[in-house]
């Protein structure tokens, strides 16, 4: 099975030129191809998460080179976990995409759609800090095409601001990776944990720069405040089916986050104390607190929900910030849940688009389908709420729960518990002032990047849509298995000893994996 690990970055990374080259003027031929290879990878995700699901960790060493001088890629439970996740958000997200016939409205979105999953699943699977950041550029390139699609003045404009703040990003990345292999001559993840514990306490400036401008990078990634201000306009501007795949990138920089500080700088490793609650727990607060509130002052239907994006990322980061394996556990079933009810609402966004001339938060006539919008927008404002029965609920109650026994409980439980009801309150409004206050009024002036006739939204639309929102409801009622996993999963980040031990131990050849005991 560690032979397959190459195949969801090499499927989309072959499969992007061929519709290019050989499918570059017939949209169908390039939505059955597309259709077919996000298929396959949720087929060879799964295989992926299935066959690490017992602790088995899968390596994979291209060009038969071992480790640390070669480029491995490495599957344990987190990184296949992501993987999967990507490629069923994928596949609704596409037919979505094709249903509404946003692929129509520019060139190349099919090459494009491919190359950004590319990059995404392999920034979870690659082994080393410098291939973090090559596939970092390719989903940033990939995601810049697919961000200016269609066109349109304020589209452009967002890209650019997207790409800027992106690129700073990039840079500290550099500075970063540069100052790591200073320190330590190597860039491998594995071989970091183990070199870093070898400086000595008077040696340990370089690592911890190192450290901080990791951390800002990620943070940017996540879009945590003050870091956060390239996504309102960026992810509000986008097509909403690039904004929905778009759910998954902040996913990234908590990933990132995740993997890092806890196999390379630990919350026992000297060099590196207090970052981790010192720095990161409250900048999550803080990010909470301003998502929410921006959730409540929103203006704008689309902003509203990029507002609800940021706030997720701050509950998301509050459990990674705690860094026990109950808070790990805990963002983790957060992370599947913020995701598919991001991507949902995105879509739900497109959906009343297509009846409204804007997506102001004011009185318009009723939109076509109505009645099927408004269930869906029910179902997942609930769930990214954190309302009962749904997921969100029980995974801020996972949140609170690690939190109880820290000294943070009192700040991380009551924040928690008021930008929940601000939360509440601002969906609330929103769904209101779009679904029922509808009446019969003048129009303003058309947007001219929208259509300008209302259209009933096709079939597959809704189908794609509802998907999202049966994934949600049934990680509800599997939240016992699935938090049970997550749970594996973080005990898993905190014994890394075989993920090592895999990744430096195994010859120049091809590994057949090695099973971790879990403790």
């Amino acid at each position: 099975m560690t032979h397959w690990l190459i195949a969801p970055i090499l499927l989309p990374a072959m499969m992007a030129p061929f519709i290019v080259l050989a499918a570059r003027y017939h949209i169908g031929i390039q939505r059955v191809f597309s259709i077919a290879g996000v298929l396959t990878l949720v087929l060879l995700s799964a295989g992926l998460a299935w066959a690490t699901s017992d602790g088995t960790i899968l390596l994979y060493q291209l060009g038969d080179w071992a480790a640390p001088f070669g480029i491995v890629l490495v599957g344990d439970r987190l990184s296949t976990l992501m993987i999967l996740l990507t490629s069923v958000l994928a596949l609704f997200v596409l037919v979505y995409a094709i249903s509404a016939r946003w692929d129509e409205r520019g060139r190349h979105f099919h090459a494009l759609f491919q190359f950004q999953l590319m990059g995404i699943l392999g920034a979870f699977l690659t082994g080393d800090l410098f291939n973090l950041f090559v596939f970092f550029e390719v989903l940033l390139i990939a995601s810049y095409g697919l961000m200016i699609h269609s066109g349109g003045t304020q589209r452009l404009r967002a890209g650019v601001q997207y790409v800027l703040f992106n690129l700073i990003g990039s840079t500290l990345f550099l500075f970063a990776l540069g100052a790591l292999y200073a320190e330590t001559g190597t860039l491998n993840m594995a071989d970091l944990a183990e070199r870093v514990t070898l400086i000595g306490p008077d040696e340990t400036a370089g690592i911890r720069i190192a450290a901080v401008l990791l951390l800002l990078v990620f943070a940017i990634k996540a879009a945590l405040v003050p870091l956060h201000f390239w996504l309102p306009s960026s992810y509000a501007e986008a097509p909403a089916p690039v904004a929905a795949l778009f759910a998954i990138m902040t996913k990234v920089g908590a990933y990132a986050i995740i993997r890092v500080y806890t196999m390379i700088f630990p919350t026992d490793l000297e060099a590196t104390s207090g970052l981790h609650d010192v720095w990161l727990l409250p900048v999550a607060l803080l990010t909470l607190i301003v998502g929410t509130v921006g959730v409540l002052a929103a203006k704008q239907f689309d902003r509203l929900i990029t507002f609800a994006i940021i706030g997720s990322m701050g509950m998301v980061v509050v459990a990674v910030g705690l860094f026990s394996q109950e808070g790990i556990a805990a963002a983790l079933y957060y992370i599947v849940h913020s995701t598919l009810a991001a991507a949902a609402l995105f879509l739900i966004v497109d959906l009343v688009r297509a009846s409204r001339s804007d997506l102001a938060l004011e009185a318009r006539p009723p939109i076509n389908g109505a009645i099927p919008i408004a269930g869906l927008f029910f179902l997942a404002a609930i769930a990214m709420a954190g309302l009962p029965p749904l997921s969100g609920f029980l995974g801020k109650l996972l949140v609170l729960q690690a939190a109880f026994p820290t000294q943070s409980m009192i700040w991380v439980w009551a924040i928690v518990l008021v930008t929940s009801l601000i939360s509440v309150v601002g969906f609330a409004r929103a769904g209101s002032t779009i679904f029922w206050k509808a009446k019969a009024i003048p129009l303003p002036p058309a947007d001219p990047d929208v259509p300008t006739q209302a259209t009933e939204p096709a079939t597959m639309s809704y189908v794609a849509v509802g998907s999202l929102v049966v994934l949600l409801a049934l990680h509800t009622v599997l939240a016992g298995p699935i938090h049970g996993y997550t749970t594996q999963i973080a005990a898993q980040l905190f014994n890394p000893a075989p993920y090592i031990t895999t990744v430096l131990e195994t010859p120049g050849k091809l590994s057949d994996g090695a099973k971790e005991e879990d403790h």
